[in-house]
């Protein structure tokens, strides 16, 4: 498909980089390394070329809807209830979304205004694993009936509505379940940053969606073989560190040999994670706002951004 017929603008990275304008650099090298992922080592670079750009459109996207917000004060003749403008930040797993979302958290937070930036990840609106197992769902984990959708739905409501301070449960990777006696509380924020797999789908058993509160949508993409590399890629780390945690709901992994690990590993990407992003994610790709493009070693390549 053509640019002329795409409802995206292509931007190439030198060209995307152009456009951070004179948005200053506010992080250092030692900033990089609370940012980056277990998978993903950001570069200075990286940021200076696709981050920086990325926040100073954000930025100018907020500043007009506030901007909105005073017309209509001003109509009503009343102050207009605050409400955060969220973003939503897509893509499948192992695209590097966590990382993606904590360095906009930062660079957004550091802007001359200084918002009050908050970052919810939709996975603590998984159902805890006893559901899970009850309903028979513990291989679909990720998949749409494995969330507690009303839920979320209500939350995002909530947030859109101005009604803080807000709770959201969390998620615990390491004990890989919903954590039962901690919630994360969202209060006065002024841009809530919403990150997971879930947040530009929709289905037919619900009239109201996630995506229906979000006012700017971000899609983290890749290929199908370089996803599979970069998941693997985590596996192995994780099995020669946080694995071995005899508490680590995944420690048996640290018991096998490499290759039944690895062997295993394969499995649950192609039968579970591929097919959620084949079903459920990657068609959510075309509903967002703009979408980065990755190459080898997480590096940015295209930037798509839809047209006004």
């Amino acid at each position: 498909m053509t640019e002329a017929c795409s409802p995206y603008l292509s931007f190439g990275r030198l060209d995307w980089a152009r456009l951070r304008g004179g948005t200053p650099l506010t992080l250092q090298e030692r900033d990089l390394e609370e940012l980056s992922g277990i998978e993903q080592r950001l570069s200075m670079r990286e940021v200076e070329e696709v981050y920086l750009p990325l926040s100073r459109l954000l930025n100018l996207h907020i500043e007009a809807v506030a901007d909105l917000h005073r017309v209509t004060s001003t109509f009503l003749g009343s102050l207009a209830p605050k409400v955060p403008y969220v973003i939503a930040l897509a893509g499948s797993v192992a695209a590097g979304k966590s990382t993606t979302a904590r360095i906009l958290k930062t660079l957004l937070s550091r802007w001359p205004d200084h918002p009050r930036v908050e970052l919810v990840t939709t996975d603590g609106f998984l159902f805890p694993n006893r559901i899970l197992k009850e309903r028979g769902l513990m291989e679909r984990k990720g998949f749409p009936e494995s969330y507690d959708l009303p839920r979320l739905v209500r939350f995002v409501s909530e947030l859109k509505s101005g009604r803080f301070p807000i709770s959201a449960p969390v998620y615990s990777h390491f004990h890989y379940d919903v954590l039962d006696n901690e919630t994360q509380i969202v209060s006065d924020a002024d841009i809530v940053i919403l990150e997971g797999l879930n947040v530009l789908q929709s289905g037919v058993a619900h009239t109201v969606f996630v995506s229906d509160f979000v006012d700017f949508s971000i899609y983290v993409d890749a290929q199908e073989e370089q996803l599979q590399t970069w998941y693997l890629d985590r596996f192995r780390r994780l099995r020669e560190t946080a694995f071995q945690d005899p508490s680590s709901f995944f420690h048996y992994f640290a018991e096998m040999t490499d290759d039944e690990a690895m062997a295993m590993a394969g499995d649950v990407w192609k039968r579970i994670n591929l097919a959620n992003l084949r079903a459920n994610i990657a068609p959510t790709r075309e509903k967002s706002t703009l979408i980065l493009q990755k190459g080898p070693d997480h590096v940015v390549e295209q930037i798509l951004l839809r047209k006004l």
